[in-house]
């Protein structure tokens, strides 16, 4: 019979820190949710708060001296916070189901949210604990950024979740022995190129739909007859829409496709629940009859997550997303990509 011997210091890196929540973490949670916009910014917030409450406590305990101060400033499923001088970035999350984890660019590029140490929190609310799952370096997150391709008009990078230090212990050895200038951070003075095309994503043309429905458009979207009249063998699919208003635009995917341009059609309607309801389609035009295979149309939410995406096939004559509805100041963005090549349109309801 083999003799397994496993001393402490093995056990201990494979036990995960788990912290468990009481009664009144919750009831806390609750309250501060309530501030929220929304049902799905308030469970985000309901999660960052019990994350936050679920840290301090684990990070208290151990060092009871150092302060810790959360911010306001917050974005997705980040809280910020500082530790003494240290600037940390807790991501929260219901489950780790996936092998990668989600970070906003903005959240490593820029000055006001990149922090010293990024620390994955996972929320278990029904086993009422949560459960620190590792901690990276900011230099850690930059040296994997620089040897990734990520497209720059992408809101996240997604990091392995390999590169986490399991050890939640060396986050209070790092607080304790290093200094902040010994993992130097973007100032306000000196953003990287990066980040200047993130702030140039951000402040895109963004096509306000609801203005639409008082007759109002942005340019470069036409109306159907004036894009029926000036293509040829164009025609729209109406199948199963009840139309308010419909605007067209005209989409070139570049040189690399020979200029082939593509038309986004949008149909917009007032819903009885007081939200608007959307329908967009991709058809091919200058007298091609279908689309090229493997077109893909894609929805996301504003923090840049695939909501929807269909993608054409060999004989497809046009594509489209299901039919979605939304409350009026919702912001999305359509993305059309064929291969390596990327175009996108930001959009408000």
């Amino acid at each position: 019979m083999t003799n397994l011997h496993i001393n402490s210091t093995d056990l201990r890196l494979l036990l995960p820190e788990v912290i468990f929540l009481e009664a009144e973490n919750f009831y806390l949670a609750k309250e501060m949710s309530k501030q929220a916009i929304g049902e799905a910014q308030q469970w985000e917030t309901y999660l960052n708060c019990l994350a936050f409450i679920g840290f301090e406590k684990w990070f208290s305990e151990r060092m009871p001296k150092q302060v810790i101060h959360r911010h306001s400033n917050t974005i997705d499923s980040l809280t910020h916070l500082n530790i003494g001088d240290f600037k940390v970035c807790l991501i929260s999350t219901e489950h780790l189901l996936d092998e990668v984890v989600d970070i906003p660019r903005n959240a490593i590029y820029t000055s006001d949210y990149s922090a010293h140490f990024y620390v994955l929190i996972e929320v278990l609310e029904e086993q009422e604990q949560v459960i620190i799952k590792g901690c990276l370096r900011y230099d850690q997150v930059m040296n994997y950024c620089t040897q990734v391709n990520s497209h720059p008009l992408h809101e996240y990078y997604q990091i392995p979740l390999s590169l986490f230090d399991t050890e939640p212990n060396h986050l209070l050895f790092y607080s304790d022995l290093l200094t902040p200038s010994s993992i130097p951070l973007p100032s306000a003075m000196s953003q990287t190129k990066t980040s200047e095309q993130l702030i140039g994503y951000v402040k895109e043309t963004t096509t306000k739909l609801s203005q639409w429905l008082e007759g109002l458009f942005e340019e470069g979207w036409l109306s159907l007859d004036t894009l029926i009249n000036a293509q040829e063998n164009f025609a729209l699919s109406t199948r199963n829409t009840e139309i308010s208003v419909r605007r067209a635009k005209l989409i070139d995917l570049g040189m690399q496709l020979g200029h082939q341009k593509y038309a986004l059609l949008v149909n917009i309607t007032e819903a009885i629940d007081d939200k608007l309801s959307l329908l967009i389609q991709l058809h091919p035009t200058s007298g091609e009859r279908f689309l090229p295979p493997n077109l893909k149309l894609n929805l996301l939410s504003k923090a840049g997550k695939i909501l929807q995406e269909v993608q054409s096939r060999s004989q497809d004559n046009y594509i489209q997303l299901k039919p979605f509805k939304g409350e009026q100041g919702k912001r999305f963005r359509i993305e059309i990509s064929l291969g390596d090549v990327q175009l996108g349109e930001d959009f408000e309801l």
